[in-house]
């Protein structure tokens, strides 16, 4: 079986009437087979163009949020080429938001408007082994979808330099709080890269 990811998403929403201007949505351009997926990598929010997501079709060139996957995985020496890398591998990448930034910082308003397509990505995976949380809102979106079950938050409040240290679990789920991996600080800032590098080395281990 497989599953294309923005049919499948705009369907979710257009039956749902989740949002007025679905067209502004930026959905992962991507067909997947859902049963080989091991690891939900969940990023912060979608490009300003679509061709720079993770899965963009753009002119050929490597999309921006792509290149920044690829330098964190070799730097965790994990080689990638490509989307379809990450996928042969088991790995499926999205976005908490799916709408691009506005301002600086999230609303939490806005993250809770996008988390019933998260929690639509998430439970198409039936063998997922992890979850990593690249940033805050990627963290405060995933939470919003473990405590509509379990009534309370998979990763508690706190500094993820702190937090990740501590191995949590979402039933059977390893979850990784862990660093945003897109933008333009996120190579310059090395102790992050090379802490989301660790994190990536404890997730593949898991594959």
């Amino acid at each position: 079986m497989t599953a294309d990811m923005k049919l499948y998403l705009g369907d979710l929403i257009a039956s749902n009437r989740l949002f007025e201007n679905p067209e502004t949505l930026i959905l992962p351009d991507v067909i997947v087979s859902p049963e080989k997926i091991k690891v939900m990598m969940i990023n912060e929010v979608s490009p300003k163009n679509a061709a720079d997501d993770f899965y963009g079709k753009g002119d050929g060139k490597t999309p921006d949020y792509l290149k920044s996957a690829q330098a964190l995985f070799d730097s965790a020496g994990i080689r990638i080429e490509t989307a379809k890398d990450l996928l042969n591998m088991g790995i499926y990448v999205t976005n908490a938001v799916k709408t691009p930034k506005s301002e600086y910082a999230i609303e939490t308003k806005t993250i809770m408007e996008h988390v019933p397509i998260l929690e639509a990505e998430f439970h198409l995976f039936p063998n997922l082994k992890a979850v990593m949380l690249m940033g805050d809102v990627a963290k405060k979106a995933f939470n919003a979808i473990a405590k509509k079950e379990t009534k309370k938050n998979v990763i508690p409040t706190g500094s993820t330099y702190k937090l990740r240290h501590e191995e949590f679990y979402y039933g059977d789920i390893r979850v990784f709080p862990s660093y945003i991996m897109t933008g333009g600080n996120i190579l310059i800032e090395k102790s992050k890269a090379d802490m989301i590098a660790a994190d990536l080395r404890r997730m593949k281990l898991l594959l």
